[in-house]
């Protein structure tokens, strides 16, 4: 109890070296478990970038492939889905939804999706959340596009806005489509996904901007209003007649379709497709990321070990300050298991504090950076309660602190009092 005392107001009368060592060890503390929450979350999110999707189907490829191209936007399928096959599979009992989508096509080196209206109901991502409109609807006419939110800020669009696509991914677009500009309708909220750096436009307009049969109403703008009077259906007016799709998303009422499908499909017989589970492939895909995981783990403990260094590095120049004060507390009566314990108990309490600063400043950066977090980098930041492996972290913090503080306690320990109390110059 005494030592325990005597260690506090020793601690108090060091107070500027202690309360170095100590912010120290915070920062490594909120830094180490700031990285380790991120590596989970940023997993999770980036198995959940889709979600609620069952199935997505394309041209036979590759699970990966398929993936990066429909979900990513990353890379260009070579063959599409024939509409006709697409119509045969989606009505097939269990299928809940379907949204078909059609790529190829830019607008300034973003992604241009052709799909439904569909697609802003049953598309699903994060923990299931669905998208939201900033500003605007989904579009209505064949002439209408959704920007993302990446690409309303970017590029500075804003409702009413007129702009053009162009033939081709990316920037290597070789023909812009001007005779068919687009005017905004809607601008999505943040995902932090793809979505975010898409523009969405019905899956008509696709065949319409390369030539298709009513190209020259949308580019007086004249189809809107007397095609949804004259078609049948303002759906069927904005789906078209595509003769193919890149590829379809699906969900099911139960996991049981979902299994049979993807088997029946994987066999299908008129023309060679794919349907990939894209929670199973999104996990393939993060294992082949795995180098990430274990930069930033590697960055964890780097950190963590510079800052303990540090910790040693001012104990001993502390303790080398120190010596006379040692001295004159063994002239009083105190033995030298007494100092080592005073030391190792400074240490202790140096490290406990550290680690308990630390945490608190972990959950303010979480809690300020979370809506940031999500919105830029997709990252869904699971605030809660330290995990049994975060905790399992501090301890390992804690008593690493412990056993670096016994360097400097047994060299105290083996301290003289002659050496103490004579002055070397």
């Amino acid at each position: 109890m005494i030592l325990t005392k005597l260690a506090y107001k020793s601690l108090l009368n060091r107070r500027a070296s202690v309360l170095l060592t100590l912010f120290t060890i915070a920062i490594s503390v909120m830094l180490l478990l700031s990285i380790e929450r991120i590596r989970v979350d940023a997993k999770t999110s980036f198995s959940n970038t889709i979600s609620g999707t069952d199935l997505i189907v394309g041209a036979r490829t590759g699970d990966i492939q398929l993936l990066l191209s429909s979900v990513f936007r990353i890379g260009h399928a070579n063959n599409g889905v024939s509409w006709q096959s697409y119509q045969y599979i989606t009505a097939q009992r269990g299928v809940k939804w379907s949204i078909p989508i059609s790529l190829g096509d830019s607008h300034k080196g973003q992604a241009v999706i052709g799909t439904t209206r569909d697609y802003f109901t049953h598309y699903r991502f994060g923990k299931k959340q669905t998208l939201s409109f900033q500003q605007g609807h989904p579009f209505e006419r064949v002439n209408q596009v959704v920007l993302g939110s990446d690409v309303a800020s970017r590029l500075g669009y804003t409702l009413g806005d007129s702009i053009v696509i162009s033939h081709g991914m990316g920037n290597t677009s070789f023909h812009h489509h001007k005779d068919n500009p687009f005017t905004v309708i809607g601008i999505l909220n943040a995902t932090g996904t793809p979505v975010d750096k898409t523009l969405h436009i019905p899956l008509a307009a696709i065949d319409l901007i390369h030539g298709g049969a009513h190209s020259s109403n949308v580019e007086h703008g004249e189809s809107d209003e007397h095609h949804v009077h004259d078609e049948h259906d303002e759906h069927n007016n904005l789906i078209g007649e595509p003769n193919q799709i890149t590829a379809f998303l699906m969900g099911f009422d139960s996991p049981l379709y979902t299994l049979q499908i993807r088997r029946n499909i994987n066999q299908y017989k008129k023309e060679p497709l794919l349907a990939i589970m894209p929670t199973v492939t999104l996990k393939e895909l993060w294992q082949m990321l795995a180098i990430v995981e274990k930069v930033l783990l590697l960055f964890s403990g780097v950190v963590i070990l510079v800052s303990l260094l540090g910790m040693l590095t001012t104990l001993l120049a502390n303790l080398n300050q120190r010596r006379r004060e040692l001295a004159i507390l063994r002239s009083v009566g105190a033995r030298p298991w007494q100092l080592f314990t005073l030391i190792s108990m400074e240490s202790l309490f140096t490290t406990l504090l550290g680690c308990l600063v630390g945490c608190g400043l972990y959950y303010g950066v979480m809690l300020v950076s979370s809506s940031y977090l999500q919105s830029h980098a997709g990252i869904s930041v699971n605030i809660a309660m330290l995990s049994y492996y975060e905790l399992t972290l501090i301890g390992v913090i804690m008593a690493a602190g412990f056993i670096i503080g016994l360097i400097p306690a047994t060299r105290a320990y083996f301290y003289s009092l002659s050496d103490g109390m004579s002055i070397k110059t």
